[in-house]
């Protein structure tokens, strides 16, 4: 799914100070499994997914995804693809606070049909919310509840892959464990990379990158 050829992030690019993120990394992802990136604060783990997502424009190198060159889209081609094929979860939920739990899945909807109510609805019970927590905002949620919701917002689209920044950073051990599950039975039929500094999340992984001081170590 993706080809990444000699990708580098280069900060500072025209000062004596410059910084490299990423040092001509090379890296082939499949379609589907769970792939942990992981390393320390500051390893380049993090823009290695924002330049995969389209969040970043890499300084240098390629990135394929399905045989096509993105880092050189258009603005309206990269909309696109993080609206249809790429779906996100970041440490913080990012609910919009004056919606209930269903309306936050449902603006990232693209099928706007009579039926996404009903499969928003089923999509949130499925992952644990239940049925009072459908219309509370997210002030009245629990934190893995909140998590929860961003994940069925992410997936609402049946993204192609899940691009998950620290997902279970801001959750106690039980709501970590079941964020995993929940995105491990994603990876089934589709890729989901979890971008993380835990290793221990990482166990029912199918394969670990880890970057350090912006190069692939292992």
């Amino acid at each position: 799914m993706f080809e990444v050829k000699k990708l580098s992030m280069i900060f500072d690019m025209n000062t004596d100070a410059k910084t490299y993120a990423l040092k001509g990394i090379d890296l082939s992802l499949p379609d589907k499994g769970l792939v942990g990136i992981i390393g320390p604060s500051g390893s380049g783990k993090s823009t290695l997914m924002y330049c995969l997502s389209t969040l970043k424009v890499p300084t240098e190198g390629t990135i394929l995804y399905n045989g096509r060159e993105i880092t050189g889209v258009t603005n309206s081609e990269r909309e696109k693809l993080r609206r249809i094929e790429f779906g996100f979860i970041f440490q913080k939920h990012y609910l919009v606070p004056y919606m209930s739990a269903m309306d936050n899945v449902l603006v990232a909807a693209v099928d706007k049909g009579p039926e996404i109510k009903k499969k928003t609805a089923d999509f949130l019970k499925e992952l644990g919310l239940g049925e009072k927590e459908l219309s509370k905002k997210p002030s009245k949620l629990s934190g893995g509840q909140c998590q929860r919701v961003a994940i069925a917002r992410a997936m609402i689209n049946d993204p192609k892959v899940i691009f998950a920044d620290e997902p279970t950073a801001s959750l106690d051990h039980e709501n970590a464990y079941n964020i995993m599950k929940i995105l491990k039975k994603y990876s089934s039929e589709r890729l989901v990379l979890i971008v993380t500094h835990d290793k221990s999340i990482l166990k029912d992984a199918d394969r670990i990158i880890e970057i350090w001081d912006g190069e692939i170590s292992q």
